[in-house]
């Protein structure tokens, strides 16, 4: 009777285990079709797969290689549910990025993972995502089953960290392989086969295992690196609530000093006569562009550099043999503000990295600095806010000879300058010198001069009334001066045919000027006062005669023109033919 009773029972509940068995595999089964790859395409080697492989992770992400049995190798980019791949899949075909064969594939199609070198992905999602009810199983295992944690990131876990970087922090990383010297290419926040090759490269160089992906150990040791080089300059955030600016600054080196606006102006306090200043002033695009041409004439900004200009910002760099300057300013919301940094030259890298750091971490604060901060202090016609104006290693006079603005003055005048200006405001070039001393400049643009000179075509008459027009003080008065005197003899002291001999006191900046006769003919160019022999008496000076000059010109290729005048003409009127014809030359170093 029991076993009667027992034989229902135990049939039953052997047909409800088997269909209970045959719905969890069929849910098992179900769950893990989800968990899918698109296959690209197959090998015959593992040579072939692994640079397929490699080819296709310059343009692809999540490129994978599986054997797949057989002797064939599977090149497929996943794993994803199969609604992300299907879309992903058509995006792909439409893009034309991959084999219009490509097809998607499941887990249970794939074996043992060749690439990249050391990943087991395959195995550690398809654990993730069966069911619920076996996930929690699964997770209690590998809990029970890792006592210790790994010092670093498995190849596996890095590619899944990786992904979790957005596209400007692995522009930042392509940067900071890029700072290493182990990258080349486009800063695109894409890892294709050139990061990849940048990342195995650092490796190696570094002693880790070589995958082409870095651990996030790996990336905080770059990172860590780069910032070393920033290490002992106390770089961190000073807040200037005068200013309105926030910034990092270098505070080992570089401490408050004073205001002169439109500058908080920061000075040196440690070995490297570094200088910083903020800038900081209310305007608009007329008070940008002016800070940028005044800036241009200070000590702080040496001539030679880049210099970049937009509508609402400007880029200066001055570089010389001892310092490098840059000032990066910009107009935002009716305010002009960013700074200048000075460093020593030969420390580029470190310069680089500070500007770009200064750069990025300006903050604009409400405040701007008081039109009349230091207006009281430090007043001096060759100062600017407390800063000095760059002076020329030299200045004096030339004349202009031809309607196209050439100038002729004294080659001492130009002798191994840097750059060569007229009236500090054009740049010129010297294109002859002759013997006799005569320089023949021409400016880099075309100029339209006041007055061109017109060289007499008369003998002068000794004892004869003369005027010379030069720039006495070497530029510190905007126009030249007018001196009168008499033409002494027309031969120097010792009988030299090209030199006239003058009566009048003249200075060292009206050396290269005209010398006009009564009708305001030029009748040559003064000479620079003699450095050899004798002391001579202060109202004696030699000019060259006009011949000379205009065989110096002939010789650049120029034309002089010629007067015919026997007129005399008022003072005022020489006066004014002098001035207009007369230009300050400069000398730069």
């Amino acid at each position: 009777m029991i076993h009667k009773v027992i034989g229902p029972v135990l049939a039953t509940v052997l047909k409800l285990s088997i269909v209970l068995i045959s719905l969890t595999s069929s849910a098992y089964a179900q769950s893990q079709d989800d968990i899918v790859w698109i296959q690209l395409e197959a090998q015959s080697s593992l040579r072939a797969g692994t640079e397929s492989a490699q080819e296709y992770a310059v343009r692809l992400e999540d490129v994978n290689g599986f054997a797949l049995g057989g002797g064939w190798y599977g090149i497929a980019v996943g794993p994803y549910t199969r609604e992300e791949a299907e879309n992903l899949l058509r995006g792909y075909r439409r893009d034309r990025v991959v084999p219009r064969d490509a097809f998607i594939t499941t887990s249970a199609s794939l074996r043992q993972q060749f690439w990249p070198v050391g990943t087991n992905i395959l195995d550690s999602e398809a654990i993730a995502t069966p069911s619920s009810d076996v996930v929690e199983v699964q997770e209690e295992r590998v809990a029970i089953a890792e006592p210790v944690a790994p010092a670093d990131e498995t190849p596996a876990e890095a590619q899944r960290n990786e992904r979790q970087l957005d596209r400007e922090e692995k522009r930042d990383l392509q940067r900071l392989l890029q700072w290493a010297g182990f990258y080349n290419a486009a800063i695109d926040g894409s890892f294709g086969r050139g990061t990849r090759n940048a990342m195995a490269a650092w490796q190696e160089a570094n002693n880790h295992d070589i995958t082409g992906i870095l651990t996030t150990n790996q990336r905080a040791e770059l990172l860590k690196n780069f910032n070393a080089i920033l290490d002992g300059l106390g770089f961190e955030f000073v807040r200037d609530e005068a200013a309105g600016i926030e910034i990092m600054m270098p505070t080992l080196e570089v401490a408050f000093d004073k205001y002169e606006s439109p500058f908080a102006q920061y000075k040196s306090v440690g070995d490297l006569e570094a200088r910083v200043l903020l800038v900081s002033q209310p305007g608009d695009q007329n008070t940008l562009f002016g800070l940028y041409d005044i800036m241009q004439t200070l000590e702080i900004v040496p001539l030679d550099g880049p210099r970049e200009r937009n509508s609402d910002s400007f880029v200066l760099i001055g570089e010389s043999a001892t310092m490098i300057s840059e000032t990066r300013v910009s107009l935002v919301d009716g305010q002009v503000k960013g700074f200048t940094l000075l460093w020593p030259a030969g420390d580029e890298e470190r310069r680089r990295r500070l500007v770009g750091e200064m750069d990025k971490s300006l903050v604009r604060l409400d405040a701007v600095l008081d039109p009349a901060a230091g207006s009281n202090e430090n007043q001096a016609i060759d100062l600017v806010s407390g800063l000095g104006i760059r002076k020329p290693s030299i200045s004096r006079s030339g004349f202009y000879v031809d309607d196209l603005g050439t100038v002729v003055t004294t080659a001492d005048a130009v002798a191994s300058c840097t750059r060569i200006t007229l009236d500090e405001l054009y740049e010129a070039t010297v294109i002859s010198t002759s013997e006799d001393g005569v320089a023949v400049l021409t400016p880099k643009d075309a100029l339209a001069p006041l007055n061109v000179a017109a060289f007499s075509a008369q003998t002068p008459r000794l004892n004869s009334e003369i005027a010379i027009a030069g720039y006495s003080y070497e530029g510190v008065l905007d126009s030249p001066s007018v001196t009168y005197g008499t033409l002494s003899d027309l031969r120097g002291l010792q009988g030299e045919e090209q030199l006239n001999r003058l009566a009048l006191v003249v200075l060292a900046g009206d050396a290269g000027g005209p010398v006009l006769d009564s009708t305001g003919s030029v009748l040559g160019m003064l000479l620079p006062a003699p450095q050899d022999g004798p002391q001579l008496p202060a109202d004696v000076s030699f000019s060259l005669d006009r011949e000379t000059v205009q065989a110096a010109m002939r010789e650049a290729g120029r034309t002089a023109r010629t007067s015919n005048a026997t007129e005399q003409m008022a003072a005022i009127d020489i006066s004014a033919a002098a001035r207009g014809m007369t230009v300050l030359v400069s000398c730069w170093n």
